[in-house]
């Protein structure tokens, strides 16, 4: 198979869609890989590397797109992308079509397969290609939100520690998924005292055992985070509900309970945003103010790191990769359900029912 690998063109996404080390996996199975010139350059892999690996490198996105059957991507395709995407392409990448509707109405008209990393879902209900850049996240929140505490980037003043004699921050984590875990192990760490809600009582029960005795667990309500809000200096955000909009759990009208300066962190932006009050940032501009309240919402805040988000994201998309370039995508995912999972938009319909649901769009399942 015909594989590309263009350069990310999204704000400051630095990362790019696999290591030098899975193309020449790819190569070794006698697969043909174009990658386009510096992609890697921010993640810090050469061209050299790649053309060592068994690339060829190609000039612009717009030669990567003619002369591939398959891209293989970190963020969904930006409007100057649109018109690269040709009928029967195979679009492996994130997508979170839910929050995107140009995007959605594009991959409609352009007639590709559109298989979305978030919606590959293991029989345990597990994200496998979502969790390596939630681990991410989910750390680079904490550290996020402790950065803007200072009072020179427009929070409270307040260490996250602490020192001796004054107590810590206070973290309210909502979602005890992999950001959400993440994200309390790394605020606990910095000795935070920190709380973690979820509304299953079993994952709670888990997140006890699991997490630091810092980190303390609340069934997620209405009532116990409105409880929680006036004395928390970082709220992270991090609810996810695979390929749907993500729930607001705090509405503008709360964020009046809270003292000015206090830090919100809205991983789930991809997918909507956790608060009602989000709107998508950027690496270059990456929070702004909302009734004295500080809101960081950046949409791909692993982009910040990519030379550890790009290997941990090829460590995980490689083995799908491979059975995609060797079987095509009908026998890949007809052998690998979870696989088939990701299936979004398959040639101008969409088959993935939450993404129809969110446009109010007819539902067409696709049998592989």
């Amino acid at each position: 198979m015909k594989v590309g690998i263009p350069k990310e063109i999204k704000n400051n996404e630095n990362r790019v869609g696999m290591t030098p080390s899975g193309v020449a996996e790819l190569a070794r199975r006698g697969h043909e890989v174009s990658v386009q010139h510096a992609a890697g350059e921010g993640s810090g892999f050469s061209d050299d590397e790649y053309v060592a690996a068994g690339a060829r490198i190609l000039p612009t996105i717009e030669a990567v797109y003619r002369e591939s059957e398959m891209i293989v991507k970190v963020k969904e395709p930006i409007e100057p992308e649109y018109g690269l995407v040709r009928p029967g392409q195979l679009l492996f990448t994130y997508f979170h079509f839910a929050c995107e509707k140009e995007l959605t109405e594009a991959m409609l008209r352009s007639g590709a397969v559109c298989l979305a990393y978030e919606t590959v879902q293991l029989p345990n209900g597990s994200l496998p290609l979502l969790q390596p850049m939630s681990e991410v996240a989910g750390r680079m929140a904490a550290l996020n939100g402790a950065y803007y505490l200072q009072r020179t980037q427009g929070g409270k003043g307040k260490l996250i520690s602490g020192v001796p004699g004054v107590s810590p921050a206070r973290v309210l984590v909502l979602g005890g998924g992999v950001v959400g875990q993440a994200a309390a192990v790394m605020a606990a760490g910095m000795g935070a005292d920190v709380t973690i809600t979820d509304i299953s009582l079993p994952r709670l029960r888990q997140l006890d055992i699991e997490t630091p005795a810092n980190v303390h667990t609340l069934y997620s309500s209405e009532h116990n985070i409105r409880q929680m809000l006036p004395s928390v200096d970082i709220v992270i955000g991090s609810v996810l509900v695979p390929g749907d909009k993500t729930p607001h759990l705090i509405t503008r009208e709360m964020l009046s309970l809270m003292e000015p300066g206090t830090v919100l962190v809205d991983v789930a932006i991809d997918q909507g945003g956790c608060f009602e009050t989000s709107r998508p940032t950027t690496h270059s501009d990456p929070v702004y103010i909302e009734d004295g309240i500080l809101h960081y919402c950046v949409a791909n805040i692993p982009g910040a790191l990519p030379h550890t988000s790009t290997l941990a994201l090829t460590n995980a998309t490689l083995r799908y990769a491979l059975a995609l370039a060797d079987k095509g995508w009908q026998q890949a995912c007809r052998d690998d359900k979870a696989l088939a999972r990701g299936l979004n938009i398959v040639g101008g319909k969409v088959v993935y029912k939450a993404v129809a649901d969110v446009f109010g769009l007819p539902c067409e399942p696709i049998e592989c």
